[in-house]
């Protein structure tokens, strides 16, 4: 038997002046969102809330329902896409606002949780001392690199690096990445927005989840390493511990 724990933090970080990232941890640690807006200040925190809530709103409604895991998450992110459209026609000063999105969820019957995303919000996952990026970003940078026309370290630095191809709140939505994941006792998971990432290495961040027994404790560091390195973006974590129990106590006590 596994014990989930969790917790997640936001952060403007040092340049922004608003934050337009959004999370959302189910009560009972069913299902976590991170979500980073675009599109100018009211219509990146309009998104991201519309997407959080949208999805959250569908998993809730439909958790219980014998519709498979990924199905119900493409339907989830299409209903989150589908109140950002509605939401720029009622106001078309916010028509360019988007928002990327990944979800993780833990649903009973289920061999193992599921994630999702669009965009380049992440999903990453610890284990022993080796960190995985699970998700794989829809950004023009993560094609180039994937088919040899960049490399890790040009991407780094390269001025397209923050263009999307694909987002929640467009027409044409094509990509919804649905796919379960393989966990064992012990593993930690990370969802985060890109003002992460931009700032802190693999390295750093699988330190950070390493050394850091606390969810809440991890989590605040990792936004204050990530502000400690120029905070140029608004921060986002949720993070959930996999803890084995034996008789029903957590074998390595609260986390």
């Amino acid at each position: 038997m596994i014990k989930r724990y969790y917790s997640g933090l936001t952060d403007p970080g040092l340049i922004r002046s608003s934050n337009q990232d959004a999370y959302c941890i189910d009560s009972v640690g069913r299902f976590f969102i991170v979500a980073d807006g675009m599109g100018g200040h009211a219509g990146g925190q309009e998104a991201s809330r519309l997407a959080t809530e949208a999805i959250q709103t569908h998993l809730e409604k439909h958790w219980s329902d014998d519709t498979g895991t990924d199905i119900l998450l493409k339907e989830a992110l299409l209903s989150a896409n589908r109140a950002i459209l509605d939401d720029q026609i009622r106001h078309p000063e916010r028509a360019d606002m988007g928002t990327t999105v990944v979800v993780l969820t833990f649903r009973d019957g289920d061999d193992s949780p599921w994630c999702a995303h669009v965009g380049d919000s992440r999903l990453y996952r610890l284990r022993g001392h080796h960190l995985d990026q699970i998700t794989e970003d829809h950004t023009w940078i993560a094609r180039a690199i994937r088919e040899g026309e960049l490399s890790q370290t040009q991407s780094r630095n390269h001025p397209w690096r923050h263009v999307l191809s694909q987002c929640l709140g467009r027409e044409d939505l094509t990509q919804l990445e649905v796919q379960p994941l393989e966990v064992h006792p012990g593993d930690r998971l990370l969802l985060c927005s890109d003002g992460l990432t931009e700032e802190l290495s693999d390295h750093l961040i699988a330190s950070h989840l390493k050394s850091i027994r606390s969810c809440e404790a991890a989590a605040t560091a990792l936004i204050n390493s990530a502000k400690q390195r120029g905070g140029r973006d608004n921060i986002t974590v949720v993070i959930v511990a996999l803890q084995p129990t034996v008789s029903g106590s957590t074998l390595l006590g609260s986390v």
